[in-house]
């Protein structure tokens, strides 16, 4: 036997205490350490969570883009043309639907234009973010939400409201759903400056500035019920116009019709409803005589003392151009203009020469895009060089196709002491429109320019227009092409135009009208331009110009202090 010591027992009790504080000091490292490792894993899916939460992507398109606004966009007064409203969205979070049956059969009984069977596969699944249907009313909201569907909420967003319907249409364009420009000076802004905004998150609110353009709402107004009037009256196939301040190159009135409403942007897909001041270009007929006169003056090798023969045809080759109503005699070169002879032109551009005629042309910038703001433009077409009867039929009109804003600018410059200045569709100041200033032909032959045109309004083509804007001092020129259809110049379908500029004793505004394959109206003796576009332009200029601070003048010396001294 071992005898036992009577002191070793609590040496045996004090080591098996420590045996078990050691244990216990393990478990409780271990116990922390585990506690720890979970405390970081969640701690690492809440920031994931986070990150999820954060994500600002919506269906591809980003929030902050969605619900980006947009400057107003105002006439040259202060008038509204586009203001942003604030709509609200519906959405929903499909992983947070209870019951997908449910949901679907309450939004269909508030929204029974969305079938139950669509609404089902949108909110199932385990989404974050579905678009269930965007831009609806207050009220739709309000049944909405009586709803208490959890899973479904609402989004604020910005749309673009039109005030003035078609009336601007082309000039302002429209946006799509995310409100970003598609077409007109929405496109253009975006273009420029507004989606950048939205995109660094600085378009916000009221916090960008209204942007004002040139248009005049009072001249866009009546243009617009002019050109919807002779577009019944003469049972058109189209009509547009134009209207430039020739200081400043600001467009005060743009028109083209068919037109859309740009509150409901599909309709700008039906047919024919492009833009056909910028994005068309067509064969200006005789309002080309106006360049092709205003040249060969400025080149000094043609005055206007000079006569022209025009009794017989021009040939070339098998091909012999004649005028359309001819006076077959000789013809001073104001009267070329005024019974807008295509023989007196050809003979003019002759003696001027068909290399610098082309020069001209390029000069006055009728070889390139027009540098409008409005994104909806078409490239001019216009030959590199001239052969003879290229240079022929261009002088009067044909075998070149050009915008009617290229025109108009043009004529501004002939009346406008031979400055061309640069069009905007921007409200600009005097200032900054001389810096865009460029001198295209002289004084001197500015001031012969402003003659024959109003001579033209007097005694010529333009008869009907100044009758219908007696006292404003109009003046321009008409012009009828013939319409290509197969391949071939019908002459019973034309497009019938105006150039004018008002008042001739202190020119200040052009315009440019033409109205697409007119027919003749009841009582009248034709279809050519002096009465369909030419008329048009005398009803415009008569209610505009008062609107512009211009009164009526019928002193007949206003006139005659147009005549050059060469002539009186």
């Amino acid at each position: 036997m071992v005898a036992l010591d009577a002191g070793s027992l609590p040496i045996a009790v004090d080591g098996a205490r420590k045996l078990r504080g050691g244990l216990t000091t393990a478990r409780i490292r271990w116990v922390i350490a585990v506690l720890l490792l979970l405390f970081a894993a969640i701690c690492g899916r809440l920031v994931q969570l986070g990150m999820v939460v954060q994500d600002t992507s919506i269906e591809g398109k980003a929030r902050d883009i969605i619900t980006a606004a947009r400057p107003a966009i105002l006439d040259r007064n202060g008038l509204e043309l586009a203001v942003d409203v604030r709509v609200p969205s519906l959405f929903a979070e499909p992983r947070r639907i209870i019951d997908v049956d449910e949901a679907a059969a309450a939004v269909h009984s508030v929204l029974p234009d969305l079938s139950i069977d669509w609404l089902k596969q949108r909110l199932t699944g385990d989404k974050g973010f579905v678009w269930i249907k965007r831009e609806l009313t207050p009220a739709i909201e309000d049944k909405i939400m009586q709803l208490g569907i959890p899973g479904l909420d609402f989004l604020t967003e910005s749309k673009r409201f039109y005030p003035g319907g078609n009336e601007a249409a082309h000039i302002v364009g429209a946006v799509n759903i995310d409100n970003q420009g598609i077409a007109g000076m929405e496109k253009a802004m975006d273009d420029e400056d507004v989606a950048l905004l939205q995109q660094v998150g600085l378009a916000r609110g009221n916090e960008l500035a209204p942007v004002n353009l040139s248009i005049d709402l009072r001249v866009q107004h009546v243009m617009h019920d002019v050109l919807t009037d002779a577009l019944s009256r003469y049972r058109a196939a189209a009509a547009a116009g134009a209207m430039m301040d020739i200081k400043t190159g600001e467009i005060l009135g743009l028109v083209s019709l068919p037109d859309f409403d740009p509150n409901q942007p599909g309709s700008a897909l039906q047919k024919d409803t492009f833009n056909r001041m910028t994005a068309g270009i067509y064969e200006l007929g005789s309002t080309m005589k106006s360049v092709t006169i205003a040249g060969a003056l400025d080149s000094g090798k043609v005055k206007i003392t000079d006569t022209f023969d025009a009794r017989f045809g021009v040939r070339f080759g098998r091909f012999t151009i004649t005028d359309f109503h001819g006076k077959n005699r000789i013809l001073t070169l104001p009267e070329v203009y005024k019974f807008s002879s295509n023989v007196g032109a050809i003979h003019i551009m002759q003696q001027w020469g068909k290399e610098n005629f082309r020069a001209f042309l390029h000069k006055m910038q009728f070889d390139v895009p027009e540098p409008l703001e409005l994104p909806e433009r078409r490239n001019p077409v216009v030959p590199k060089t001239f052969s003879d009867i290229v240079a022929a039929t261009a002088s009067f009109g044909h075998g070149l196709s050009v915008s009617p804003i290229a025109m108009l600018r043009a004529m501004g410059a002939f009346a406008n002491n031979g400055v061309m200045v640069r069009p905007t569709m921007y409200k600009t100041s005097l200032a900054d429109a001389e810096k865009t200033y460029q001198q295209v032909i002289s004084p001197e032959t500015s001031a012969e320019m402003r003659y024959i045109m109003r001579l033209n309004a007097n005694e010529g083509s333009g008869s009907r227009m100044n009758m219908l804007a007696q006292g404003y001092r109009a003046g321009g020129k008409t012009g009828t092409a013939e319409k290509v259809v197969n391949g071939r110049y019908d002459t019973s379908k034309v497009l019938s135009l105006f150039a004018s500029v008002f008042p001739l004793d202190n020119p200040r505004y052009a315009m440019m009208i033409l109205v697409d394959d007119p027919h003749t109206e009841p009582g009248q003796g034709g279809h050519t331009a002096g009465w369909n576009a030419g008329e048009a332009t005398g009803r415009i200029i008569a209610r505009v110009a008062p609107m512009l601070g211009i009164s009526p003048n019928f002193d007949p010396m206003l006139d005659n202090n147009l005549v050059p001294p060469e002539l009186r």
